[in-house]
């Protein structure tokens, strides 16, 4: 689903002509694949860039992350970067989109029922047509908004990952300070399924610091990113 869903975005979305924004992304990306367990190493890992102005994120089951160039507004180098690319990784970790998947299961078993019935009066086609759309459902769950919790869970996740890698997770904090800031007097739409923003970035502080050791570790260790 995660990998069906990507491809439809990239056939759809037009994606960025800039190889320099194309290989930033990469190296960010790739930084913080090679901390993930190797559970989640196994994915052939894929990234695109899309040419949209809106400042988003995401990432998909199966090893697929999407960037909009809009995110370059708000993340101004790569350690804010490696904040956004981390958290979204960190939802996929996290299971979280297998949790909205299972949520709409009973939703996929009750089309799935109907398409049986209807293909039993209607004949077969009439039913596969219902079972299709029941495909689509689940599918598009992928893509919904995640909830305040797993924002929060993809939050510890997102920076355990990049002082990992050996991207400053304090600069999440100054991240997401740049987010509250470009939205400007009105939440925008984009932070509506977020934690609250102060709390947020309080939390982001204090787990910054607690991670320094293993940041300074990564560093030492050679783990020092150069994205651009």
């Amino acid at each position: 689903m995660g990998a069906g869903a990507f491809a439809e975005l990239k056939a759809k979305k037009p994606l960025s002509s800039s190889p320099r924004e194309r290989a930033y992304v990469n190296c960010v990306v790739n930084s913080i694949v090679r901390e993930l367990p190797q559970n989640w190493q196994r994915y052939a890992w894929e990234n695109a860039v899309f040419q949209d102005d809106s400042p988003n994120a995401f990432a998909l089951p199966g090893g697929k992350v999407g960037i909009h160039t809009g995110i370059f507004k708000v993340a101004k180098n790569q350690d804010q970067l490696a904040a956004v690319v981390a958290h979204e990784i960190g939802h996929v970790v996290a299971r979280h989109h297998d949790e909205r998947i299972t949520r709409q299961m009973g939703t996929q078993m009750g089309v799935g029922l109907l398409g049986a019935l209807l293909g039993a009066a209607y004949g077969q086609n009439v039913g596969n047509l219902a079972t299709q759309g029941g495909g689509m459902i689940a599918q598009g769950a992928i893509l919904l908004p995640n909830n305040r919790t797993q924002e929060s869970e993809a939050d510890v996740v997102g920076q355990q990952l990049m002082a990992r890698a050996g991207f400053d997770p304090r600069q999440a904090v100054d991240l997401w300070q740049n987010m509250i800031a470009a939205g400007g007097a009105r939440m925008p739409q984009w932070l509506s399924t977020h934690p609250d923003p102060q709390s947020r970035l309080r939390e982001m502080g204090v787990r910054a610091e607690g991670l320094m050791p293993i940041y300074q570790q990564a560093r030492a260790s050679g783990r020092r990113p150069n994205c651009g």
